[in-house]
């Protein structure tokens, strides 16, 4: 596989401040580290590479740091960091109890905003420390009342307003077991998470906003209900001020404003550190969606480092993050708390029609530090002309971005239109881990189209196909090493086959995640799309994400992706569809165009066949292109053996692909 940079490569598109990075949280945990624990190597507290090297070669001395910095705070403490290490099975901190919750509320200031409620709208509100400990507290004491106990589950069907985080703070204080979707989700859909788990109490709201339309949700929420016969109540939130509606079970339905106005007492069940916290779902594109469980210590340690070090977050900044309930990045964005600064909730489009640049006014009006989207948000921000500098946006320090890799077109547009010193920040990870296996930190360059270094903690690698580790040479994307946060197992698996299949079937005791990769010698990690998506055109094989960050540049393309697909003749084909930008039409003088841009800046060898006009892109309801179901679907495979409607953002594209591999099939056919 080719590798879009030939050596030497470039200098770094930024450098941090030296005096800046050596003041940045991660500066000094490599300074108490050193001091502390002996970090072996770690002697330049800005020497981001050294500190790497040390985290992830005494796993039991740097996780240890991690929680002796971060204070945990146990009610029994842990016999030994790491009792097993074997992949899957390690065993983390044995012995040890606590509560996430505890330490998410803890470092609150009781006068200063926790959450500040932001919508589409330009609205919001504030929820200090002292008014957010008093809310979780008086809705767990509503679900305990409820029968909720220890183990037990609680679901959300809820939009990403602060009701979803006090519902998540209050199950988790109780020892129970959260789990939450978006509105946007029909209820079938839901139900098919859901249901796998059982639960004791739903918790849901009369409805959410989006683009300008207020969206109606009481109907869904009682088919929801009815899905899920293990419910003994169900909590009714209201977000919009609609009419509650009439429900066949009056005496189970509470309303929100009843649960949380109590006067309680606060408590916290000392749970086990592998405790599970809540179960992530798999999109589910085939079958029922996976459920991934994590456990409270796993998810508190990793978080803190991923947001307290990397992020460099703490008290006085604010993280305002795009994400919808049912993506992971909601529970990194709760989790935020852990650092005592402040997360915003947003409940909307990010880009309405009638205000596209409305994240950027409310990122200006409340100081935001850290600001968190998308590439394909920033590509469109480009592309439809919004200036964010016309906001005050002077506290913000960093963009981070996920989904995807940031294209390397997006870090001048960051800089010429966000700030000069702000830093772009890709980071690749997933809801397997829940956090990231790549990223950046306040100590590291940031090479554009790159991430800039593993996070802490992650001993990744790439290899090639023998299983040997490879640098500056594409691999599979591979973590040798256990995580805390690594899943506790899957929901249903009672054997873990399912689990072990999923991540470690290629090479036994290590993860596999399912990326392309190339970790590059100056320290960098480049992801080049999934590996079961690899374009390998006469045994040359490219990432798909190569050709998409280039065709993703024209400004009259707002989106692309390309497939390769064998078929049955032992021929290949390679589309390219384009989603042409509003009042444009894709000609031959734009194709050329673009397989011009192809062949000088990926590879001669991977022009498309076609480029083919196409309404829209289908993507998983997380925003990750759905490439492996439309190959499928392309080489004639019947849908209903690929995809699960429930799991494409727009369910339409499902036919209209398929038409496209059918008709394909019969040309097929007729040259046979």
């Amino acid at each position: 596989m080719s590798t879009p940079h030939a050596t030497p490569y470039p200098e770094p598109f930024l450098t941090p401040d030296p005096q800046a990075a050596a003041g940045s949280r991660i500066a000094d945990f490599a300074r108490w580290a050193a001091r502390r624990q002996g970090a072996e190597g770690v002697q330049d507290p800005i020497d981001y590479q050294a500190l790497h090297r040390w985290s992830v070669t005494d796993l039991e001395g740097f996780w240890a740091a991690v929680w002796e910095y971060f204070a945990i705070d146990a009610a029994t403490p842990y016999e030994r960091v790491l009792a097993q290490e074997t992949m899957p099975g390690a065993r983390w901190f044995p012995g040890a109890t606590l509560n996430y919750t505890h330490h998410a509320l803890r470092n609150l200031q009781p006068h200063s905003p926790a959450i500040t409620a932001l919508d589409e709208t330009g609205s919001g509100y504030e929820i200090t420390g002292r008014q957010l400990r008093a809310l979780v507290a008086s809705v767990a004491a509503t679900l305990r009342d409820l029968g909720v106990e220890q183990g037990d589950r609680v679901v959300g069907y809820l939009p990403n307003t602060p009701h979803a985080v006090i519902a998540f703070l209050a199950t988790a204080s109780l020892g129970a077991v959260w789990s939450v979707c978006g509105q946007d989700y029909a209820p079938k859909a839901a139900a098919d998470r859901f249901a796998q788990l059982e639960p004791t109490v739903l918790i849901t709201a009369d409805g959410y906003l989006f683009n300008g339309t207020r969206h109606d949700r009481r109907a869904a929420s009682l088919e929801l209900a009815d899905e899920l016969p293990t419910l003994t109540a169900t909590i009714l939130v209201d977000h919009l001020g609609l009419p509650r509606p009439e429900t066949r079970h009056p005496g189970l339905t509470v309303p929100w404003e009843d649960a949380a106005a109590r006067t309680e007492y606060l408590t916290f069940a000392p749970v086990p550190f592998d405790h599970p916290l809540w179960v992530v779902f798999s999109s589910g594109t085939t079958g029922l969606p996976k459920g991934i469980v994590h456990g409270h210590g796993g998810v508190l340690l990793e978080h803190l480092k991923i947001l307290g070090l990397h992020t460099d977050l703490g008290l006085g900044d604010r993280l305002l993050w795009y994400t919808t309930t049912h993506w992971m990045m909601w529970n990194l964005v709760v989790s935020t708390l852990l650092t005592g600064a402040t997360t915003c909730t947003y409940d909307g489009s990010p880009a309405p029609l009638a205000r596209p640049d409305i994240l950027w006014e409310l990122a200006g009006r409340h100081k935001v530090t850290v600001f968190g989207t998308s590439p394909q948000y920033l590509l469109a921000m480009a592309k439809l002309g919004i200036e964010p500098s016309a906001h005050d946006l002077s506290a913000i320090r960093v963009i981070g971005s996920t989904g995807s890799a940031l294209p390397a077109s997006a870090y001048p547009w960051v800089r010429d239109h966000v700030g000069t010193g702000v830093q772009p920040a890709s980071t690749s990870g997933g809801t397997d881990i829940v956090s990231g296996f790549a990223g950046s930190a306040p100590t590291t360059p940031v090479w554009a189209g790159e991430l800039s270094a593993p996070n802490l903690g992650v001993a990744l690698a790439a290899y090639d196909a023998h299983g040997t580790p490879v640098l500056d040479r594409v691999g599979e994307l591979v973590v040798t090493r256990p995580m805390p946060s690594m899943p506790l197992h899957f929901w249903n698996d009672p054997d873990g086959s399912r689990y072990r299949d999923a991540y470690f079937g290629a090479y036994p005791g290590v993860w596999r995640h399912g990326d392309w990769i190339t970790l590059t010698s100056h320290g960098s990690v480049i992801v080049h799309g999934r590996s079961d998506a690899t374009l390998n055109r006469n045994g040359v094989r490219l990432g798909s994400a190569d050709i998409h960050e280039i065709v993703e540049r024209f400004p009259e393309i707002t989106e692309a992706l390309v497939i390769g697909a064998e078929e049955p003749d032992g021929g290949y084909w390679m589309p390219l569809f384009v989603v042409p930008a509003p009042g444009v039409t894709l000609d031959d003088v734009l194709r050329d165009r673009i397989r011009d841009a192809i062949r000088a800046g990926a590879s001669p060898r991977h022009v498309p066949d076609e480029i083919l006009s196409v309404p829209a892109i289908p993507h998983t309801r997380t925003g990750k292109k759905l490439e492996v179901p439309v190959k499928r679907l392309l080489q004639g495979v019947p849908a209903e053996q690929i995809l699960t409607p429930a799991a494409v953002d727009n369910p339409e594209l499902i036919d209209f692909y398929a038409q496209l591999g059918a008709e394909r099939s019969k040309r097929a056919a007729h040259r046979t």
